[in-house]
């Protein structure tokens, strides 16, 4: 296996995922699973793959992503980050473009924590007056 190029690091709500940018034909494994079998909807394949059609790299880099944490949605958004950190310390100037459009902004979003005496984050209790 060839020497990454880069690696880029990319995080949402609880999922984390590694990113490595090799010299390829671009062929993208998440999880050492193709892009396709490991997120079968075909939205989050577009998240995925946007910041390389962003920039025209999607032929000419192999991405190899590990990805841990949360659900689908978030590991999709955390894959795409670490995409586009690893293809901006790859060549700098992608970076203008990739900023523009805001891939290299992490979505800083949490779940809200569960308040105690309620039954949820936001939800209370239903007010009786008798």
């Amino acid at each position: 296996m060839p020497e990454p190029l880069a690696y880029g690091t990319g995080k949402r709500k609880s999922s984390i995922a590694r990113v490595y940018l090799r010299n390829g034909s671009g062929e993208i494994l998440v999880n050492q699973r193709p892009l396709a079998d490991y997120f079968p909807r075909e939205a989050y394949q577009n998240w995925v793959t946007q910041p390389l059609l962003a920039t025209d790299q999607g032929g000419a880099v192999d991405i190899d992503a590990r990805v841990k944490g949360g659900g689908l949605s978030g590991q999709a958004a955390a894959v795409r980050l670490g995409i586009a950190r690893a293809l901006s310390d790859n060549d700098a100037r992608l970076r203008p473009e990739l900023k523009r459009r805001g891939f290299l902004t992490r979505d800083a979003r949490r779940k809200e924590r569960k308040k105690y005496g309620q039954p949820g984050a936001r939800k209370r209790f239903q007010y009786s007056k008798r």
